[in-house]
């Protein structure tokens, strides 16, 4: 039997980089995957959702047409065709997937692995009754969406009413009334996509605000876009059951019951549950080597090892920060450790987005959280409206940047965009957060003219 050097579980985005880079820095490398290369992100979540809301980007532009100056007569969306659209895109990155695996010589086992226990040369991986051995391994399991408690959920998710971001991705005819159930990332980009190809959507969150942890003056300008748009929101609400169909004359119609100063039913013919993500470490046989786990996440340190030496854990996995891109530094990072190279993780700088339209993009402190921490800080914002293409590009909606720096150090500690190519701006205002420049050096960059991102630098000079 072969002894790799890594055998990687998991092929997301945490998993196939580590394998690639492993391969490249001289390992052998064998990565089990029970579903398909690529993972969540690509199969099922950033990849299909962004294919979506493009579609829904471009139907948008050429209904509301006459506002840039261009008509155009009986304009269309076939979903299906989107959908279509979507799958290609997403057999065309998955293949690309595979060809790296194959380029760099990385084995590629398809089925689930269980971690069997330690052995003279490192650890034993078994899967389909095969067995593997390893002198290092790396945890890159992913999540799996959060099923909440809700009474009648199950009965939901049987019938097909009831849908987490896997199987709403693939449903060819699109709903009438969506009814969402979370407003977080992909809550917000599902009811938005929905909204624009013609869905009456109904979005429930508990919380009193939408998207997360971002700036809430940014979530409530953002809100009211989206409520421009046609989507209702029901914020402070608690779903206390689903009834998919029992007491309905439709079969397809749930009706949903929900509290907010009192108890409201509504009606819909989909609902999406999008109230989070949770790491997924069950059945992998964590126990059999003594991993740690804290509230289900594996727990690793800033070089992304675990408590037992040469087992590492990225991604999804150990729970600190479920995006992708996080996922592909953690993988880089705990890959430079085996190979013995100085690096470590540093999540002060991660950026996130909601690929609405407007987008909303975030990196570091918002106002609260730099509150919470204590930091001595000074806020400045300026309205999208001074920047040249964003008004040449926007006929109606607005934007803001808001910057964040701690007063002390005069350094940039948070950035929030909302507007048009927030997410592609939006690394830039990372870097500056990690160069930890202050502002004065900051003004010395030169932005291309003209651009939307030169609104950091108006606002940096405001």
């Amino acid at each position: 039997m072969s002894i790799f050097d890594l055998i990687v579980i998991g092929a997301g985005p945490a998993g196939y980089l580590a394998c690639e880079r492993a391969a490249q820095g001289g390992f052998s490398v064998l990565m089990f995957e029970k579903r398909e290369l690529g993972g969540v992100c690509l199969n099922e979540g950033c990849i299909p959702t962004k294919t979506l809301l493009n579609s829904a980007k471009v139907f948008d532009y050429a209904i509301h047409g006459k506002a840039y100056g261009v008509t155009a007569d009986s304009v269309n969306i076939d979903h299906s065709a989107v959908v279509e659209r979507k799958n290609k895109v997403v057999r065309t990155l998955v293949s690309g997937v595979r060809a790296k695996m194959k380029a760099h010589k990385i084995t590629v086992v398809r089925g689930s692995a269980v971690i069997d226990g330690k052995s003279a040369n490192g650890f034993m991986v078994k899967s389909d009754g095969e067995s593997y051995e390893a002198r290092r391994l790396l945890i890159a399991s992913g999540s799996e969406a959060i099923i909440p408690p809700i009474p009648g959920v199950k009965e939901g998710i049987a019938s097909g009413v009831v849908m987490t971001s896997r199987e709403i991705l693939d449903i060819k005819k699109p709903p009438k009334k969506l009814v969402v159930i979370g407003a977080g990332v992909v809550g917000l980009e599902m009811a938005a996509y929905f909204a624009t190809i013609g869905a009456e959507v109904t979005v429930i969150e508990m919380l009193d605000k939408i998207a997360g942890y971002a700036d809430v003056e940014l979530s409530s300008m953002l809100q009211n876009e989206l409520k421009s748009k046609g989507i209702n929101f029901r914020l402070g609400c608690k779903v206390t059951s689903i009834n998919a169909g029992a007491r309905l004359a439709s079969p397809d119609i749930a009706s949903i019951e929900f509290e907010q100063d009192g108890i409201y039913t509504i009606e819909a013919d989909a609902i999406l549950l999008s109230v989070g993500r949770y790491a997924a470490t069950q059945g992998l046989g964590l126990e059999n080597i003594g991993v740690y786990t804290e509230q289900g996440a594996i727990v690793t340190d800033h070089n992304l090892r675990t408590n037992v030496p040469n087992v590492y854990a990225s991604g999804d996995v150990n729970g600190k920060s479920m995006l992708a891109h996080t996922a592909y530094r953690e993988s880089e990072v705990a890959v430079n450790h085996m190979l013995g190279k100085r690096d470590h993780m540093r999540y002060d700088a991660i950026s996130s987005v909601i690929y609405t339209s407007p987008e909303l993009a975030s990196v570091g402190e918002s106002e609260e959280s730099a509150k919470a921490k204590g930091y001595s800080f000074a806020v400045k914002k300026l309205s999208m409206m001074h920047s040249g293409r964003f008004v040449a590009e926007n006929a109606k909606s607005d934007g803001l940047c808001k910057l964040l720096f701690e007063t002390g150090s005069n350094r940039l500690i948070g950035a929030h965009l909302m507007g048009s190519y927030a997410s592609e701006i939006i690394y830039g205002a990372a870097m500056m957060i990690e160069s930890r420049w202050p502002i004065d050096d900051l003004k010395e960059l030169v932005f291309p003219h003209p651009t939307v991102c030169e609104i950091i630098r108006d606002t940096l000079f405001d």
